[in-house]
């Protein structure tokens, strides 16, 4: 097959075009090539549809060097309170049938259970929230017990 016959669907070139995109270090390394062939920032930049990515990307290689160019610097912010271990208590109490009388766990009421247990003190609901949010956790299906074998290889200290 003559590569001038070559044709990739919408499709198919929709998808490679999003795949590359969403790996900010293949982008940046295919820029790097490009550059070191000699090519302009103009045409990498309307040969990747990207725009002034190429200028930033070769300041940043001419300034730090390759691990500068390819990486992004660890982002600031809050950093987690809780680990997978954590996370995984409040997924398995989530998980358990409710306390007698209820027909249900809420958010404040496994808040208010995991605060009086240690490590727990400074639990709030959006945490809470945020967690069973991110997990989607569903009657005894929710996999907390194998998440906190992984992460303790002990049984669940909540059960």
């Amino acid at each position: 097959m003559k590569s001038s016959n070559f044709k990739l669907d919408n499709e198919d070139s929709f998808y490679l075009v999003d795949f590359v995109r969403k790996s900010k270090e293949v982008v940046r390394s295919i820029v790097l090539i490009f550059l070191n062939k000699s090519m302009t920032n103009i045409e990498i930049a309307d040969l990747l549809d990207i725009s002034r990515t190429v200028s930033r990307i070769k300041s940043k290689y001419l300034t730090g060097g390759l691990e500068v160019a390819l990486y992004d610097n660890p982002r600031s912010g809050q950093p987690k309170k809780y680990g997978d271990r954590e996370e995984a208590e409040i997924i398995a109490l989530a998980c358990t049938d409710p306390p007698k009388g209820r027909k249900s766990w809420s958010i404040r009421l496994i808040t208010k259970t995991l605060k009086w247990k240690e490590g727990f003190e400074t639990l709030n609901r959006e945490t809470v929230r945020l967690v069973l949010k991110k997990q989607n956790p569903g009657k005894k299906e929710c996999g907390a017990y194998q998440k906190l074998m992984k992460s303790t290889g002990k049984e669940c200290m909540i059960f």
